[in-house]
């Protein structure tokens, strides 16, 4: 294993709070955030991972029950777009949720060349344990924050995503369509 060597430069604290002309004038990277980010991530993801260890499935698996569950009857093509991945990685994770009963797969009214997207109850279950030790972490994390600050930190992890991206789930979440996301639908 390497040796991890720590310099003796100047960290940014997270107490800080430059303004947003000095952050966007400042060209150091945001090691500090970065850095948060990442633990928090590998974190954040790790629970769940042992309970989908047991079951053979892996974060893609998580992230695919993830979305059919919240929104019901998702396009497999707008499935594509959530998740960025290839149509190959997709079936795969898709076929072996199908055939063990996690999600199922009907064929649209309109349009029978559609394929839209159900969880089971097992489905459903499975979200519902995974997102529990997720909402566990985010509790603990915030437990004793003000209001506002926790206000603050949904506007820093919105303001990370993309607001140019197509993406009708993603819009629903950011609020571009409130009843859908309101209601878990997506509309057409």
């Amino acid at each position: 294993m390497a040796d991890i060597n720590f310099t003796n430069e100047p960290s940014r604290s997270l107490e800080a709070e430059p303004s947003r002309a000095a952050v966007a004038a400042d060209p150091q990277p945001r090691w500090d955030i970065i850095e948060l980010l990442f633990f928090a991530y590998r974190d954040f993801v790790g629970d769940p991972d042992h309970v989908l260890g047991q079951f053979g499935f892996g974060r893609a698996h998580h992230r695919v029950v993830h979305f059919v569950h919240r929104y019901p009857g998702l396009k497999v093509a707008d499935l594509l777009e959530v998740l960025r991945i290839t149509k190959q990685s997709l079936g795969r994770v898709l076929k072996q949720l199908l055939d063990e009963g996690y999600i199922v797969q009907k064929s649209g009214a309109a349009d029978r060349r559609q394929r839209l997207l159900f969880a089971t109850a097992k489905g459903e279950a499975l979200v519902a344990e995974l997102a529990g030790l997720q909402t566990d972490r985010i509790n603990r994390a915030l437990r004793g924050m003000a209001p506002n600050e926790v206000d603050a930190i949904g506007r820093f992890l919105s303001g990370m995503i993309d607001r140019d991206d197509p993406d009708k789930v993603l819009q629903a979440i950011l609020g571009h369509d409130k009843a859908g996301a309101a209601s878990g639908k997506i509309r057409e």
